[in-house]
């Protein structure tokens, strides 16, 4: 297959990204890890944007060994000079050298030209041939400049020195047909084009930088520029990690590959992402963190049965582990089986599956998503299986700074439901009181505990209570959003437990004269 050489520009362009300021020594991380990914070529920065930058760029020269080492530069004496000092120590050195070239440029930022745009980007071209083996020159705002005007530029370049023609769709306008038939005309019209590589920077203006990279490639594109996690100048330029895995996933088609160690992708991504503070969406392709997660009961049962029917691709392929079935209201009883049994929960009945299950999805309405904590927290709420004399079915509470607190707690019994409003000292004394007075058993609170399950404003809450009734005592256990919830049920639980144990001694001597 044909080999897509990988050049980075996240110190470059994905730096410039607003808010994104990286010190030397961050740099060099970045740099290091992307060596490790095997990228081919590393953008370290524009040297001659300031002393501080230069020496980045010098750091990252010295530091990488098995990388082409780039630095930027306008078709500018000055600006070569900066990157020939920043590139000492380099292995591998290349100079990036540009000019905008679209007549917008030429007319208000240039003020120049035709003649004096190729004047000008020949004479750079030639002063780094002095210094440098590998210059990679870019007409600016090629996407939008004359297509026969860009074939003459290219074959300017090429024959000054260039060993790399880049293509830049700098402000994201073009459309994938109109970014592949470029190239296209490039290599079908320009005199001596086989002698250069040609390469592709995409901006995503409008969404469609990785298309146009991939276009560009279809039409004879040697090299995609890109940044990790698709940041950079405004909406960002085109995701490397996309362009790496759909070359994987869709080898048949594209016939192209590019040399990145592709199990380093999620470790890279979380790199740029920590130290360059831009935080990876969710949704985002490939890195996101939903972008091997299932919610839907219906995606969960086909990849339970068979993970092709919604991965088209492996997430150990970038790095992970595995993919993740999220617990939510979304998901089916198949998903939540599966992980009751990767839980330790394998020898539960089938109706105590479906008990739990109906406990999942009404705590599954209330939280974003279920955690392994969360399901074990409901689980054990009931592990004992004591008869219920007394459940829960509704709580109201009513509290301010200024007024008692009060709580109206309904119930149900063998004698169907029973509702009773009392007030307390607390809003939990209140639900106590109530909870008392619709039971009629007297019993002393010797225990009463809060503790978060898991972590977040939605997390659930376990409330443990100890429940004291002459030389008798009980636990109860209350799970749910609400701690006030949770105090209720585990009083209720508490006193159920309580009143099983008060009727053991008649049920054993029920039991022992029926075994006589």
């Amino acid at each position: 297959m044909r080999k897509i050489y990988i050049f980075d520009t996240t110190l470059r362009d994905g730096e410039q990204s607003p808010g994104v300021n990286l010190n030397t020594q961050e740099k060099v991380e970045i740099a290091l890890q992307l060596e490790k990914l095997g990228v081919d070529r590393i953008e370290a920065g524009f040297p001659a944007a300031s002393p501080g930058d230069l020496a980045a760029v010098n750091a990252v020269a010295r530091a990488v060994k098995n990388a082409t080492i780039v630095g930027l530069a306008r078709s500018r004496e000055p600006d070569i000079d900066a990157v020939k000092e920043a590139l000492i120590g380099a292995q591998d050195p290349c100079i990036h050298l540009f000019l905008a070239t679209s007549p917008i440029h030429r007319k208000h930022k240039l003020r120049m030209e035709k003649e004096q745009v190729l004047e000008n980007a020949e004479r750079a071209i030639r002063y780094a041939k002095q210094y440098f083996d590998k210059i990679e020159f870019s007409p600016e705002d090629a996407g939008r400049t004359e297509l026969e005007f860009l074939c003459e530029v290219t074959e300017m370049a090429i024959n000054a020195g260039a060993t790399v023609v880049n293509i830049p769709d700098t402000v994201g306008y073009m459309t994938p047909q109109e970014f592949g038939n470029i190239f296209k005309t490039l290599k079908e019209k320009v005199p001596g084009i086989e002698r250069i590589q040609l390469s592709a920077h995409c901006h995503d203006d409008l969404g469609m930088a990785t298309a146009n990279a991939l276009a560009a490639i279809l039409n004879g594109a040697d090299q995609i520029e890109g940044t990790i996690n698709g940041i950079g100048e405004r909406a960002g330029n085109t995701a490397l990690e996309e362009v790496a895995l759909t070359l994987e996933t869709r080898a048949e088609f594209f016939q192209a590959k590019t040399s990145l160690h592709l199990s380093e992708i999620a470790r890279t991504s979380r790199l740029v992402s920590k130290l360059t503070g831009m935080v990876v969406p969710g949704n985002k392709a490939i890195v996101g963190a939903n972008a091997f997660a299932h919610e839907s009961g219906i995606h969960q049962d086909g990849m339970l049965k068979e993970k092709s029917t919604y991965e088209i691709m492996s997430p150990d392929t970038i790095g992970l582990k595995e993919s993740k079935l999220v617990l939510g209201k979304h998901s089916g009883r198949h998903a939540f089986r599966e992980k009751l049994i990767d839980l330790g929960y394998e020898q539960l009945t089938e109706d105590q599956v479906n008990a739990a299950f109906g406990k999942f999805k009404d705590i599954a309405d209330r939280k974003k998503t279920v955690t392994d904590e969360d399901l074990r927290a409901l689980l054990e709420e009931k592990m004992i299986d004591t008869p219920e004399v007394f459940a829960l079915q509704q709580l109201i509470v009513s509290f301010d700074t200024h007024t008692t607190p009060t709580a109206k707690v309904k119930l149900k019994t063998v004698k169907g439901l029973v509702e009773h409003k009392a007030e307390g000292n607390g809003s939990v004394d209140a639900i106590y009181q109530a909870i008392d007075a619709l039971t009629g058993e007297t019993v002393e609170l010797d225990d009463y505990s809060i503790k978060s399950v898991t972590d977040g404003t939605d997390a659930l809450g376990e409330v443990h209570v100890v429940l004291k009734q002459g030389d008798n005592s009980a636990q109860g256990r209350g799970v749910s959003t609400d701690i006030l919830e949770a105090s209720a049920r585990a009083y209720v639980d508490a006193l159920n437990r309580l009143i099983d144990k008060r009727n053991a001694p008649a049920r054993n001597r029920r039991d022992n004269v029926t075994l006589i």
